[in-house]
Formats: C-alpha cells, sequence, structure tokens
C-alpha cells in the first residue's frame, strides 16, 4: 500500500514550549496522561490551556489493538492506590471545571479496574466538588457488575469509544462492536441521567455509509455526545492510514449526526475524543 502524503490540512505544528508547566506538574505527581502516550497532535493546545487527559491504572494495556500507541503488556503492575489522591491534588491545582480520566484496558483485574475509577472521581469529588468529571472507560469486557461500580461514582459523562466501523473491528484485537455498544446501552439505562458519549476515528478504510450505520447504532442505545476525528498512525510500526478525510467530510458527518439527534457532536480532522470535552457538557 502506497503511503499517502499528509494533506496541508494536517500539517499542525506542535511548539514544545508551551508543554513544560504541564509536563512538570505531571512528573511532580507522577502521573500519566494519554496526551504523552497516544502521541496526541493536539498536546501543545491543551497543554498550554493547563488540560489534560489523565490516564490512571497504569501505562500498559493488555490488549493489543494496532493503531493505539499505548504501551502493551499482558501483566501490568497493579493499581496504585495513592493514585487518586494524586490526580484530584492535579485537578486542584490546575483549577479544572471539566476533567476526562481514562485508562488502558486492564483485562488482567478482576473488575476491570472498575474501583479504582470510582476511587478516582470520589477523590476529585472530596477536593474539588464543582469539576465535572468525564470516565472514558474501557469495555470492562463485557462487566454489567464493574459498569454499575463506575455509574455508581456518578461521573458528568461516561464515555466509551467504537473508534472504527465492524467491518474493520480487526484493528481493535480483543474488542468487540456488539458488546462496546452494550455497553454504552446498559449504561443509559442504568443510569439516564448521565450522558453516554462515543468517538470514532475516520481513514481506516471504512466506507462512508459504514460510518452512518455506526451513527445510527449509537443513537439507537442512547448514546448524546459523539467525536468523529481523523486516524493518524503513531509510527511505521502501527496501522497505516490508508485516507485523509477532507474537513468537509467532516462537516457533514456533523450535520448528519446532528439530524441523528445526537447533542453534540465535534468533529474534524484534529479532533478527539477528550478535545474540547468541557463543549459537550
Amino acid at each position: 500500500m502506497k503511503i499517502q502524503r499528509k494533506p496541508e490540512w494536517l500539517r499542525k505544528k506542535v511548539p514544545q514550549g508551551e508543554q513544560a508547566a504541564m509536563r512538570g506538574l505531571l512528573s511532580e505527581l507522577k502521573l500519566n496522561t494519554v496526551c504523552q502516550q497516544a502521541l496526541c497532535p493536539n498536546i501543545s493546545e491543551c497543554f498550554g490551556c493547563g488540560q489534560a487527559t489523565f490516564l490512571i491504572l497504569g501505562r500498559d494495556c493488555t490488549r493489543q489493538c494496532s493503531f493505539c500507541n499505548v504501551d502493551k503488556a499482558p501483566s501490568p503492575q497493579a493499581p496504585d492506590a495513592d493514585e487518586p489522591r494524586r490526580l484530584a491534588e492535579a485537578v486542584l491545582r490546575l483549577k479544572l471545571s471539566h476533567v476526562v480520566i481514562t485508562s488502558p484496558t486492564r483485562d488482567d483485574l478482576p473488575d476491570g479496574g472498575a474501583a479504582h475509577y470510582a476511587a478516582t472521581v470520589a477523590a476529585v469529588r472530596e477536593v474539588s466538588p464543582v469539576t465535572a468529571v468525564e470516565l472514558l472507560v474501557p469495555d470492562f469486557g463485557g462487566d454489567h457488575a464493574a459498569l454499575a461500580t463506575v455509574l455508581a461514582a456518578q461521573p458528568a459523562i461516561l464515555a466509551h469509544n467504537l473508534e472504527t466501523v465492524p467491518r474493520l473491528y480487526e484493528v481493535r484485537k480483543g474488542s468487540d462492536y456488539q458488546r462496546s455498544l452494550d455497553l454504552l446501552q446498559q449504561a443509559a439505562l442504568r443510569a439516564p441521567a448521565i450522558p453516554t458519549k462515543s468517538g470514532i476515528m475516520l481513514g481506516l478504510g471504512e466506507e462512508l455509509d459504514e460510518v452512518r450505520v455506526v451513527l445510527q447504532d449509537l443513537r439507537r442505545v442512547g448514546c448524546s455526545y459523539l467525536s468523529l476525528g481523523q486516524y493518524l498512525a503513531p509510527s511505521k510500526r502501527h496501522q497505516p492510514v490508508v485516507a485523509y478525510i477532507p474537513p468537509q467530510q467532516f462537516d457533514q458527518l456533523r450535520d448528519e449526526a446532528l439530524a441523528l439527534g445526537f447533542r453534540h457532536v465535534e468533529s474534524g480532522p484534529y479532533v478527539r475524543s477528550s478535545y474540547h470535552a468541557a463543549n459537550y457538557a
């Protein structure tokens, strides 16, 4: 497959200077972010504004998704019991009104890390009750009890990304499209006051009509919020980009998604699931 050159609309410069203060805080508090692990192209913008998507439960994922830059390991380190407190301190010091918290998939843990998620929400609420806490969770292996634990913590938003269309799910090794849809449906049924959110990457080889079916599936299970962004391969070792999607197509899909009933949609080449997260609430 011939590698396409990145089009002009994706030639985003990432200055390093604006990141220094955030990197210093993260280092001091020994916290991880998906911004750094996933090599997010928006890192300078977000770090410069004092925003970050925190990565709890370590830096190692137990699955082998071919698009993701997060480290992989079959037996990651045990959860750090002090991590919720340190993350809450970061939220307080950054004066965040909205924070996104995610994790690698932890199939090695009996509850997939659900209790650690709940403890983190509680820690943030204790020091900053006005902060809206958004959780971007894995599928917990389809464990409804783990999902119930997370929902009981009452996050402001419960997010889980479908990532791509069913035909291309080989890029999400260990995951299942229907299981992910079921998590979003169960969340909407069990806690209707907590809006659900999902995200899709474009450029992996999906057809436009396949994306439309995914949008319909998400609305059918009660998903309220949606992000659509361009997949960018972190390295030559990762899943290659099949197509660069023009901004006009992102605009078209945003309009179609809103017409389906999504309450808020972020759609554009540089959009990521936690990009401009406070706009959804």
